[in-house]
């Protein structure tokens, strides 16, 4: 069989006094480990905070082109507004309702002093026939008058004997449909 092993002399005793036999050691692998579980543990926590930063970033740009559509809206329906305002028909019909009057013929005055021209008053002209006329008061029933029958103050009553009918057909407004439709800004 197999002799035992002889003592090891001179370098190779030496080392093997540094080395020790009884199996691989695990402290000295434990640093080592630690240190790559840290680094590991610290990238992934480093990369999941740079994403939830991302993600809020992209939150909020998404919150802002949202704000910049509806005040886009806003303005937009604001100048529809001012346009249609600005219109000569619409800016005389509002100077009307104020009162003002179309101006005369104007007279200049020339660099000598003398007047060109002849100077005349602005004068209203006559207010123009209202499209809807103006109910009088015994030719519309009251709303909340009896529709049928003769009342207790005393109807006149026509030639057969009843009532005479007199109901007002509601008249559309034409300043309503002349003007434009409101505008809601924004939405």
């Amino acid at each position: 069989m197999s002799k035992p092993a002889a003592p090891l002399k001179g370098r190779a005793a030496r080392l093997a006094r540094l080395m020790p036999s009884t199996g691989p050691s695990t402290a000295a692998r434990t640093p080592f480990v630690l240190l790559v579980v840290l680094l590991l543990g610290g990238g992934l926590i480093t990369l999941l905070l740079l994403n939830s930063a991302l993600n809020e970033g992209s939150f909020r740009l998404s919150e802002l082109k949202r704000d910049t559509t509806e005040l886009t809206d806003e303005q937009q329906a604001l100048q529809r507004d001012v346009d249609s305002r600005s219109q000569p028909d619409a800016l005389e019909k509002r100077a009307r309702e104020l009162g003002m009057v179309p101006g005369g013929n104007p007279a200049f005055l020339n660099p000598d002093g003398t007047v060109r021209g002849k100077p005349t008053e602005a004068t209203a002209p006559p207010p123009s026939p209202s499209p809807s006329p103006t109910p009088s008061p015994s030719a519309s029933p009251d709303a909340d008058a009896p529709a049928a029958g003769p009342s207790a103050s005393g109807t006149s009553a026509g030639p057969s004997g009843s009532p005479s009918p007199s109901v007002s057909v509601p008249q559309p407004d034409p300043a309503a449909e002349n003007s434009p439709p409101p505008t809601s800004p924004g939405r």
